[in-house]
């Protein structure tokens, strides 16, 4: 067995690990608990996310959130929950992670979420600020998550699912009139303005577009 660690972010990498051992960690710490698991055919990674990890998770998840009401779109974060597949040996607990529209009427309520008959994330949120990292895009490839908005290196992309994998798309699936540099822009504006000062102009720009 093989281990990494990397800080700032707590990061440990393992390889050899079965499902089954997989399931017993996870099982081991509440959900929404630091650290968090991502598990991928026999690596696990155990990350315990640092503030500057958070900081653009949390503006970037109250940005869905903004957007969607002025739009009028249902929306239902579910934030860092757990998702798994036995059949394709496959876990990972997303930064943030939400369901739009019908899908988001369609686990609204559930205590449980289970990728063998609930839907797949709309949209998830990855914040990638240090490495080694266990690859996770194709994660949520194999699961179908449609849509992953990255931020790196100071900028947000946007990643669609297409053939089976994800390429650099122009404008968000689940909120149309977002584009990676709308994205890029608010974060960094959310680090000079206070808080009600960035909300409204997040509102006054969805109200405009």
């Amino acid at each position: 067995m093989a281990t990494v660690m990397s800080p700032p972010e707590a990061q440990i990498i393992m390889e050899g690990i079965s499902w089954e051992t997989y399931e017993r960690l996870r099982n081991e710490h509440p959900e929404n608990v630091s650290p968090r698991f991502t598990y991928d055919n026999g690596w696990l990674e155990l990350m315990v996310p640092s503030i500057e990890h958070e900081r653009p998770n949390r503006k970037l998840a109250l940005f869905v959130d903004l957007v969607a009401a002025e739009l009028g779109i249902d929306v239902e974060g579910v934030g860092s929950n757990t998702f798994k597949r036995e059949d394709v040996l496959k876990g990972f607990e997303p930064d943030s992670a939400f369901y739009l529209a019908d899908n988001a009427k369609a686990v609204r309520g559930k205590k449980r979420l289970d990728l063998a008959t609930d839907p797949p994330p709309d949209l998830i949120i990855e914040i990638d600020v240090t490495s080694p990292s266990l690859p996770r895009f194709p994660i949520f490839a194999a699961v179908g998550v449609p849509e992953v908005w990255q931020y790196k290196n100071g900028r947000v992309e946007i990643f669609a699912l297409r053939g089976g994998d994800y390429e650099i798309a122009s404008h968000s699936l689940a909120l149309s009139k977002v584009t990676g540099g709308v994205l890029t822009r608010f974060l960094k504006e959310s680090e000079e303005l206070d808080s009600p000062a960035w909300t409204r102009r997040v509102r006054e720009w969805a109200q405009s577009v």
